[in-house]
């Protein structure tokens, strides 16, 4: 699975970084994490529970931050067990670019395989599942941030809505 995409953040380019490495700010932030607990430098034991498709599992994991260049961009690596329900693991890079006063362009590029369950249930449902989770973290990361550097957030609802659309229409038209 590939997920790729860029969000807009009410913030400057370092108070989006330093929201980027808050675990408190994070785990509130993430669909289903139950915790994020640091075991190294840049290293983390997460616990989510995530639902995809009829597939509903709480996930233990793994989480290690490279090539830390603050405050530009980190590579994120990661590994998760589900159980019955299976496994996943995968990369991401995540670079961040100002693009104005208090605005911030968050790029991100994920790479992902799974097994087990999740991958018998079909790459569309699990694309589906990972683009809600990617849109439900930023409209509550954004809502955050906001609280936080009393920034206007974007209306976050309005794409995470557009995208569900665009998601169910291409499901009725038989496209990917």
């Amino acid at each position: 699975m590939q997920l790729s995409n860029q969000q807009t953040l009410p913030v400057t380019q370092a108070q989006a970084w330093e929201a980027l490495n808050d675990v408190s700010l994070l785990q509130a932030s993430i669909p289903g994490c139950e915790s994020i607990t640091p075991t190294g430098d840049n290293q983390y034991d997460v616990a989510i529970t995530a639902a995809v498709g009829p597939v509903k599992a709480r996930f233990k994991g793994k989480l290690r931050l490279q090539d830390l260049q603050p405050p530009t961009s980190y590579t994120m690596h990661f590994e998760g067990q589900g159980g019955a329900a299976g496994h996943g693991k995968g990369s991401a890079q995540v670079r961040l670019e100002s693009s104005g006063a208090r605005e911030t362009v968050l790029h991100y590029s994920a790479n992902a395989s799974v097994g087990g369950k999740l991958a018998q249930i079909g790459s569309r449902l699990v694309d589906m599942a990972a683009q809600k989770m990617a849109n439900d973290f930023f409209a509550t990361f954004n809502a955050k941030l906001s609280e936080r550097y009393g920034a206007a957030a974007p209306p976050a609802a309005p794409a995470g809505a557009w995208a569900r659309f665009v998601a169910w229409l291409k499901r009725l038209l038989g496209g990917s």
